[in-house]
């Protein structure tokens, strides 16, 4: 059963997959490109951070970044042995939950062109397609989508 929680990106395990993501999208993105928060970007006031978990073990990760007018999605990653089981979607609801008890109307997110998995998920959530939101940059290898909460 997956357990999905608010949780410390200062959690070993929590750190460990961010890191892995992080060094994923260093490798297939230049830096330019790469919007990724740092784990200590992920403990601040407006961000709310989720793990899925298999009894003890961190399976993914995600987060709410409350920004004005909308939440932000940011800091999915599963581990590749866990992908396609369910944690990603469970993390996902749960961001989307908080987003509505922030009263939020809108949740927005970046992710890589070449993350088609990613896509996929966010689609299946009722996820579309937009422009660039907040302080992103037109940038060729991101992809922005949202959904209305309201």
């Amino acid at each position: 059963m997956i357990i999905v929680e608010r949780g410390n990106p200062r959690d070993p395990q929590a750190t460990a997959l961010l890191e892995s993501s992080h060094a994923l999208m260093q490798a297939l993105f230049p830096p330019e490109d790469n919007f990724f928060l740092s784990i200590d970007d992920l403990c601040t006031p407006d961000i709310r951070f989720f793990v899925g978990r298999q009894g003890v073990t961190i399976l993914g990760t995600g987060a709410l970044a409350i920004k004005d007018g909308y939440g932000e999605v940011k800091s999915m990653f599963t581990v590749e042995a866990a992908r396609g089981k369910g944690v990603a979607a469970a993390i996902l609801r749960a961001v989307e939950d908080e987003a509505r008890a922030e009263g939020l109307p809108w949740l927005r997110l970046e992710t890589g062109n070449v993350l088609h998995a990613a896509h996929r998920l966010y689609e299946r959530q009722g996820f579309t397609r937009c422009g660039p939101f907040g302080d992103y940059p037109e940038a060729a290898s991101s992809i922005f989508m949202e959904k209305p909460l309201t």
